[in-house]
C-alpha cells in the first residue's frame, strides 16, 4: 500500500517528536515541512531527513501532498486547517482545535463540504494507560462509573520554555494547554459531557519569562491561570476537575481517577501514553497494578494520525477527530462562560464514535 504523503506546518519545539515517530509510520510520509520563519523549517528537514522545504503557500499548492500536520500555535490552529481544506487537502491539527467555537464549527463544516478529515490531537488516550482503563470499566471491574477526579497542578511552562508568552494568551491557559488530555481521556471513559459549574481567575500575574535570549522580560497574563470546576456527565458521572498554572510549591493529588460502584481507578499523567492503572476494589485495602492491554511507549504522538488515514482508506470514523476536539473545547469553553455568567452552561454538542457527519453539516450534536 502507498504511504499517504503528508507536510508538516509549524516547525517549533513539538515538531521532533512527530518527525521522529512518523519516521517509522506504515500509513504516512513526510515529505516537506514549512514555518513562518524558514530556518526553523530547513533546520528540521537536515536533522530529519525530510526533502522539501517551502512556504505555507507553497506547501499548500502542493498536488503531491494530501495531508497537513498542523503543528502552529493554538491561534493559527483553525485559520490553516481551513487553508488546508480549501485546498483539498486532510488536515491533522495540534491541541486545541480551535480557540473559539465559531472557528471549531468553521473548520468541521469546511471538511464536510469537502468531503475531507480533520483529527486533531491530544492521541494520548489511544495509549496503553487510557485504553487499559477502559478495559476495566468495560468488563465491569468498577461496577457503574458514578464519578471522577482530574487535576493538573503546575506553576507553568515560562521556566523552561524559551517563548512562552502564547501560553498566556486567549487560546492558552492550563486549559486550553493542558485541559485536552484529561478531559478527551474522560471523553473516551465516560463518554460525552452535558453541563459544566466552574470558577476562574488569574491567580498569580505576576510572570516574566525564565530562561533563553528573553530570560527577564514580563508576561502580560490575558487568559485564566487557575479553573476549577464541575462536569456531569451523560451517563450521570459526575468530574471534578482543576487545571493550574498558579501552583508553585508542587500537588500530591492524583493525576486521574475514576469512581464506580465497586471500586476506583487511578491512573497516570493522561499527557503520555502509558503509565500504570491501579485498582482498588471495594471492601480492599490494597491497591492492584493491572496489566497493560498492550505495551506502549511514554511518547507515540501520530498515533492519531496513522489510525486517520487507516480510517480513511477503511471508510470508518477515526478516533482523534475533529469532532471529539470541537467536544472538548466546548467543555473548555465553558469553565470560563460559566465562571464570567455564574450559571451552570449546558453543552451543545456530544461525541460518539462511530458517527460520521451527514453530507453537508458537520454534525456537532
Amino acid at each position: 500500500m502507498t504511504k499517504m504523503k503528508a507536510g508538516i506546518i509549524g516547525c517549533g519545539n513539538i515538531s521532533g517528536i512527530y518527525f521522529t515517530n512518523l519516521k517509522n509510520s506504515p500509513w504516512v510520509e513526510v515529505i516537506a515541512c514549512a514555518d513562518l520563519v524558514m530556518d526553523y523549517a530547513e533546520a528540521k528537514a537536515k536533522e530529519y531527513g525530510i526533502p522539501g522545504v517551502c512556504t505555507v503557500e507553497e506547501m499548500l499548492a502542493r498536488p503531491d501532498i494530501d495531508l497537513i500536520i498542523n503543528l502552529t500555535i493554538p491561534a493559527s490552529h483553525a485559520s490553516v486547517d481551513v487553508a488546508a481544506l480549501e485546498a483539498g487537502k486532510h488536515v491533522y491539527s495540534e491541541k486545541p482545535l480551535a480557540i473559539t467555537l465559531e472557528e471549531g464549527r468553521e473548520v468541521l463544516n469546511k471538511a464536510d463540504l469537502k468531503g475531507l478529515r480533520v483529527g486533531c490531537a491530544p492521541d494520548t488516550f489511544l495509549g496503553s494507560g487510557v485504553q487499559t482503563a477502559k478495559a476495566a470499566i468495560e468488563s465491569g471491574l468498577i461496577g457503574r462509573p458514578i464519578a471522577a477526579t482530574a487535576f493538573m497542578m503546575g506553576s507553568g511552562p515560562e521556566a523552561w520554555h524559551h517563548n512562552p508568552e502564547f501560553f498566556y494568551a486567549p487560546g492558552g491557559g492550563p486549559m486550553l494547554d493542558m485541559g485536552p488530555y484529561y478531559l478527551s481521556a474522560l471523553v473516551e471513559l465516560l463518554g460525552p459531557a452535558s453541563r459544566v459549574s466552574a470558577s476562574a481567575g488569574i491567580q498569580i500575574p505576576d510572570r516574566s519569562i525564565g530562561s533563553g535570549p528573553l530570560q527577564g522580560r514580563p508576561i502580560t497574563v490575558q487568559t485564566p491561570t487557575h479553573l476549577a470546576g464541575t462536569l456531569d456527565f451523560e451517563n450521570g458521572a459526575i468530574a471534578t476537575m482543576i487545571t493550574s498554572f498558579d501552583i508553585f510549591g508542587g500537588s500530591s493529588l492524583p493525576w486521574l481517577e475514576i469512581y464506580g460502584t465497586q471500586g476506583t481507578l487511578s491512573l497516570g499523567d493522561p499527557n503520555y501514553f502509558n503509565g500504570e492503572v491501579k485498582l482498588r476494589k471495594q471492601g480492599s485495602d490494597e491497591w492492584k497494578t493491572l496489566d497493560p492491554v498492550f505495551e506502549c511507549g511514554q511518547n507515540e504522538r501520530g498515533l492519531g494520525i496513522n489510525d486517520m488515514i487507516e480510517s480513511i482508506h477503511s471508510n470508518k470514523d477515526h478516533r482523534a477527530s475533529g469532532r471529539l476536539a470541537y467536544h472538548v473545547l466546548e467543555i473548555m469553553q465553558s469553565f470560563q462562560q460559566s465562571s464570567l455568567e455564574g450559571r451552570h452552561i449546558v453543552l451543545q454538542s456530544t461525541y460518539h464514535y462511530g458517527k460520521l457527519p451527514a453530507p453537508q453539516q458537520a454534525d456537532l450534536g
